[in-house]
């Protein structure tokens, strides 16, 4: 098996995650998650339409990790966030850790919302 090391100039990665934390950039952060390109903060859930709108010039994709399972980004957050030139990606939080890892090796303009497994 080939193995491919993983290059972050800019952003912070999820380096792990566990039963209602992350480990982002080497720190521990419990509960909800945003990850902005700019730093961590706290993300109040689906909700938190407002944080995720404020991302709106500064990303093309949002991941939307929704925990365990891959569940439905509510219809009404989604609209909000496409209208604001966001395109989201919703998945379940494992693999949308992976990915957003992966499109931030590339630089790409990317931020996660990820709820805790």
């Amino acid at each position: 098996m080939r193995l491919t090391e993983m290059h972050f100039d800019s952003g912070l990665p999820v380096d792990g995650y566990g039963p209602g934390f992350f480990r982002i950039g080497g720190e521990v952060v419990e509960g909800p998650v945003l990850i902005r390109p700019d730093g961590v903060t706290g993300w109040g859930g689906m909700d938190d339409a407002v944080r995720l709108e404020e991302l709106s010039g500064r990303i093309d994709v949002l991941f939307v990790g929704t925990g365990a399972e891959t569940e439905h980004v509510p219809a009404a957050l989604r609209a909000r966030l496409e209208k604001a030139g966001i395109g989201v990606e919703a998945m379940a939080t494992p693999p949308a850790c992976r990915s957003y890892n992966v499109l931030l090796s590339e630089g790409r303009r990317i931020a996660a919302a990820l709820m805790p497994v």
